[in-house]
């Protein structure tokens, strides 16, 4: 998922900021008889106390610094890049220390993307800010809506809406070229059945959506975060899950997709695990692709490596 050109810095530096508190050495003062300065005439400060005042001037210096670039930073994190599009942090006053699946990319903006956010966002696009709960009825025309998560550049997601005009689809990703461009391609096909979110998926599922208003939930090629240690990174997992049942109608689908067989694996084990999801496969194991969900560049590429795709299935008891 993918988490993600910056704004202009604002006035000042870090270091204009350490050069506007630190202390100005003294001058040279009037001169005694002999032509010395009284600074001369005075003796020099002896002991520790002498050896460390530089030091100390150092390290005051240093955290000017630091305050100051931390300071520029949070305040560039929450700059919208487009105005009237998709929010920088539109969650700031929801954060949380959690262990998040996603990484925020900011990569380059094509100017056909850009176009598209400024003149398409307040239409078709929402903030996933934790401050109300959607009335998707309103927002896509009493259709049945699916979530999806993570549409990457929104290919498939466009092809999908394009093909299934009579579905719904909130597609959620914090990737704003891929906003972008999936705006783009939905209205060039004349779809009217897309709504982008931008932010943290999670957050729109706790504090979002109302009970049983999804008529399903579609996760396709997330990050498999490979490494062992980053496993705990990874989106399906039970405590997604728990957060998942209440928001889908009794027999919403819950599909999944992806070419890591680790993680194919772990996803069958927690989806087979939960009480409130049933296979729907007979066998108890993965599906066949079915036939709405096309073939991605994405899982082009992997199937091109030699690796194999599995769909899971599950509906929502």
């Amino acid at each position: 998922m993918s988490e993600q050109p910056l704004n202009p810095s604002p006035a000042g530096t870090p270091d204009d900021a350490a050069a506007a508190t630190a202390p100005v050495a003294p001058g040279p003062s009037a001169s005694g008889p002999t032509g010395s300065t009284a600074a001369d005439a005075l003796p020099l400060p002896a002991g520790p106390a002498a050896d460390a005042a530089p030091d100390a001037l150092s390290d005051e210096d240093a955290a000017a610094r630091r305050a100051a670039s931390f300071e520029r930073a949070r305040r560039l994190r929450q700059e919208p890049r487009f105005p009237g599009g998709p929010a920088a942090d539109p969650a700031g006053s929801h954060h949380e220390r959690r262990i998040r699946s996603f990484q925020p990319r900011r990569s380059r903006v094509t100017t056909g993307q850009q176009e598209s956010l400024e003149r398409l966002w307040p239409q078709w696009g929402l903030d996933i800010d934790g401050k109300r709960v959607l009335d998707l009825a309103e927002l896509f025309g009493g259709l049945p809506v699916v979530l999806e998560i993570g549409f990457g550049m929104g290919e498939a997601t466009a092809q999908m809406a394009a093909d299934d005009p009579g579905t719904g689809i909130l597609a959620v990703d914090v990737h704003t070229p891929g906003q972008g461009n999936l705006l783009g391609l939905a209205e060039k096909a004349g779809s009217t059945n897309v709504r982008v979110a931008n932010g943290d998926a999670v957050i729109l599922l706790r504090e979002m959506l109302a009970p049983e208003s999804l008529d399903g939930l579609r996760v396709y090629f997330p990050d498999p975060w490979p490494k062992a240690r980053h496993h705990k990174r990874r989106l399906i997992q039970p405590d997604f899950l728990d957060l998942v049942a209440p928001v889908l109608r009794p027999g919403a689908i819950v599909h999944c997709a992806t070419d890591w067989e680790p993680y194919a694996e772990q996803m069958l084990e927690v989806l087979t695990a939960h009480p409130r999801f049933e296979n729907t496969a007979a066998d108890g194991g993965y599906a066949p692709r079915p036939a709405f969900r096309p073939l991605t560049r994405f899982e082009g590429q992997g199937l091109d490596k030699g690796h194999v795709v599995h769909d899971l299935l599950f509906a929502r008891v």
